[in-house]
């Protein structure tokens, strides 16, 4: 395994380090440069960012960063242990290694090498920091260290769903009814449609072209109109392994996540399994909330 240079030093370094220059434009976002200390290379700066997702770009790094992420909000300690924090590095990435610090203790995340796979890593937020620390050569000019993070709760509503978390305990299970109709309310992009062509994915996740003829809402523009003839919005979902999809021409109600700028399918009933199940609950007057279904 990897391990930093002058490990001893580094931890007193990080016990008397002050909080220098910062960069951000905003507490979601940072973003640097290592030619600020170049001349004291084991200059060790302090980041703090405090959103639940944003993105960090460390230009020319050398020295290290201590990455500290303090989401603005009060929970209590007991629903703190059970947040994780995953990273995804961008594929250009390099110059650094990126480790976990707890207590002067490093247990490495992802090496120089493995930020070109693009590869997403997990930890409990109550493991430690994140410790990136830059790796000695004498050309910084072409070297950037950039990643994604996200913050997500190991239990609570959609929580099995998130792609990076239960590995090993994925079931394909279908949602229950009050899943379905808490699905179309509160998921990142929900609308009914047809599966197309499947493809391979990253990390043996299938990637499903959709088109969907209604689109109740989405986040970040993921499905852009001029689907099928013109008719219908298009798009890509990943769907998670060992899950699977039938495409044809089966109309199903579409929801799901995004997750650094991807969309995951979650709950995909068929289209007119919901509709009944929508036009109960407006009778009974359970329906979490209105859409169109016309």
């Amino acid at each position: 395994m990897l391990r930093p240079w002058a490990t001893t030093l580094w931890v007193m370094l990080v016990l008397l380090c002050r909080a220098v220059a910062q960069y951000s434009s905003d507490l979601c976002n940072w973003r640097g440069s290592g030619l600020s200390h170049e001349t004291h290379r084991r200059d060790v700066e302090q980041v703090y960012l405090r959103c639940s997702q944003g993105s960090l770009q460390w230009l020319y790094p050398t020295g290290a960063i201590i990455v500290n992420l303090r989401p603005n909000m009060e929970p209590s300690l007991g629903r703190m242990a059970d947040v994780h924090v995953c990273i995804k590095p961008q594929t250009s990435s390099q110059g650094s290694h990126v480790y976990l610090e707890h207590e002067g203790d490093l247990r490495l995340l992802l090496s120089d090498k493995d930020q070109a796979q693009g590869a997403v890593r997990c930890f409990r937020m109550k493991e430690g920091v994140l410790f990136v620390e830059a790796i000695p050569q004498t050309d910084i000019s072409r070297k950037i260290t950039a990643f994604q993070y996200e913050l997500v709760p190991s239990q609570g509503p959609g929580a099995h769903m998130y792609p990076y978390l239960h590995q090993g305990s994925v079931t394909c299970k279908p949602c229950s009814d009050q899943e379905v109709l808490m699905a179309v309310c509160t998921s990142d992009f929900a609308g009914s449609g047809v599966f197309r062509d499947v493809t391979p994915g990253t990390n043996k996740h299938p990637v499903v072209a959709v088109t969907l003829h209604r689109l109740f809402h989405q986040k970040s523009g993921l499905f852009a109109w001029g689907g099928a003839r013109g008719r219908g919005w298009s798009g890509r979902v990943n769907v998670r392994a060992p899950c699977v999809v039938h495409p044809g021409e089966h109309e199903y109600l579409l929801t799901g996540s995004v997750h650094f700028g991807e969309a995951w399918l979650g709950c995909a009933p068929l289209y007119k399994d919901f509709l009944k199940l929508y036009a109960e609950a407006l009778n009974a007057g359970t329906n979490p909330c209105h859409i169109n279904t016309n």
